[in-house]
């Protein structure tokens, strides 16, 4: 059996051939994908992704189909998680409007 990466490649190839192109955009982005328990899984963060994706859900499974596959679409919201300095420069830039912060070699520059 194909590892998940490469089914989803074809999915990808067969949303461009059925000028799904929305979708397609999409989901060309997506890289955590697995497959579990006769199900293809989509793992994402992007909330206004997963709108479109539940959407296009069907279209999806149709293009599992036409790889001789029967996989039930799940998609899976994952938390982001932040380091620490992501988690202080994204609380520093709600505090400081006009201030950009910028992040090199673990320094916070303030411009």
């Amino acid at each position: 059996m194909p590892t998940a990466k490469t089914i989803w490649g074809k999915v990808v190839l067969y949303l461009k051939e059925h000028r799904q192109i929305a979708l397609h955009v999409a989901c060309g982005d997506i890289t955590d994908i697995e497959i579990s328990g006769g199900k293809l899984i989509i793992n994402t963060i992007e909330g206004t992704l997963v709108s479109l994706l539940e959407q296009g859900k069907a279209e999806i499974e149709k293009a599992l189909r036409w790889q001789g596959l029967d996989f039930q679409v799940e998609i899976r919201i994952k938390e982001e998680t932040l380091g620490k300095a992501e988690k202080d420069i994204k609380k520093l830039n709600e505090v400081f409007d006009e201030v950009t912060i910028l992040k090199r070699k673990n320094k916070l520059i303030w411009r």
